[in-house]
């Protein structure tokens, strides 16, 4: 009897220590486990958040005044430069008016939509823009534009007065308007942007470069604005031939999209370029914001050329000549410039 009680005594005993020596066990990978996956998550955080600040790519691609961002074709994540601060951004604002009017009024290639017609205020308005040296689009009383000419006059020649046309027409009024476009900006999580006006001459209109690369490459997925934006000339009813502010069009694989200058804002332009990298066609979007320069205009594109130049590594594969900025270009379309009684200009390489 006492010979086999120690037996049982052991034989209870050594379930417990397996057991206990397999929790411990799988305690400690347990714990492995979650160091390795919280290290990843840590990881992955980080590299998001390095990406915003715009680590990820190398500090030399971002121009060395003002803002910029991009966004390559095919990737989620919006590079962002140095600099990121709510400013002015001038008349690419209009991006916004021409995104929130096609999402109102949706057009077809080839179509050209409802008929607005002009007003005497109209004019009026357009009279008193002049007067201050807004950047106007010549027009008459009882004149008739269409949907797809409007947003032309608002988006080749940059003209504020068919900004709040538009803007009247699509929202009844200007005040309205401009609501809507605060609420697609946060709809959109541009939490940086707030527009105070249409067209982008009032300087309290403001966003960051990231914001509207959000903006800018939503647009271009709407068919009839990319079309618009990717045209050098109209003709229009009383302006006559009316031409894109963007100069750099058709050259180093520009496709659009739309200039901006104010002495507030300095030389903004939202672009999309489409480039060979590494063997692969590219399309970037991107913006860049508030570049100095006794030209502006000339200063914004010539920003975004060599940003994507160093995005890319090399000039565009294109057999168009290699002058992206014409002399005869006409600057004075832009806000807070004067303007002849037509927005007019010559005709572009």
């Amino acid at each position: 009897m006492a010979s086999s009680k120690p037996a049982r005594t052991t034989t209870r005993r050594t379930p417990w220590i397996l057991v206990g020596g397999l929790l411990v066990v799988v305690t400690a990978l347990g714990y492995q486990l979650l160091a390795s996956s919280s290290s990843r998550v840590a990881s992955s955080i980080d590299a998001l958040r390095g990406e915003r600040r715009g680590d990820a790519v190398p500090g030399t691609v971002w121009p060395a005044d003002g803002q910029a961002a991009f966004v390559r074709t095919g990737q989620v994540q919006i590079h962002a430069g140095p600099n990121q601060h709510a400013s002015a951004i001038a008349s690419v604002a209009k991006v916004m008016t021409a995104y929130l009017v096609l999402s109102d009024h949706p057009l077809e290639l080839g179509q050209d939509g409802p008929a607005i017609t002009l007003a005497d205020a109209d004019v009026a308005d357009t009279d008193r823009r002049r007067r201050q040296q807004e950047s106007v689009l010549s027009i008459a009383a009882g004149e008739q534009l269409t949907e797809r000419q409007a947003l032309q006059a608002l988006l080749l020649p940059s003209a504020n007065n068919i900004a709040a046309v538009l803007a009247r027409w699509d929202a009844g009024s200007t005040d309205r308007f401009v609501a809507r476009m605060n609420a697609t900006a946060r709809t959109l999580a541009m939490t940086h942007t707030r527009y105070t006006d249409p067209s982008g001459y009032d300087d309290t209109t403001v966003s960051t470069a990231a914001d509207q690369v959000h903006l800018v490459d939503r647009a271009m997925r709407l068919p009839v604005f990319a079309s618009i934006v990717g045209t050098r000339s109209v003709t229009l009813p009383v302006a006559g031939t009316v031409h894109n502010t963007n100069t750099l069009l058709g050259h180093n694989g520009f496709v659009g999209v739309k200039t901006g200058s104010t002495a507030a804002a300095g030389g903004c332009f939202a672009f999309r370029a489409i480039r060979w990298a590494h063997g692969k066609r590219t399309t970037i979007t991107g913006v860049v914001l508030g570049q100095p320069g006794h030209d502006r205009v000339a200063a914004g594109l010539a920003a975004a050329d060599a940003m994507v130049d160093r995005i890319t590594g090399h000039r565009a594969m294109s057999a168009l000549p290699q002058r992206a900025f014409a002399p005869r270009t006409p600057l004075r379309m832009h806000a807070r410039q004067p303007v002849p009684s037509a927005v007019k200009g010559p005709s572009l390489p």
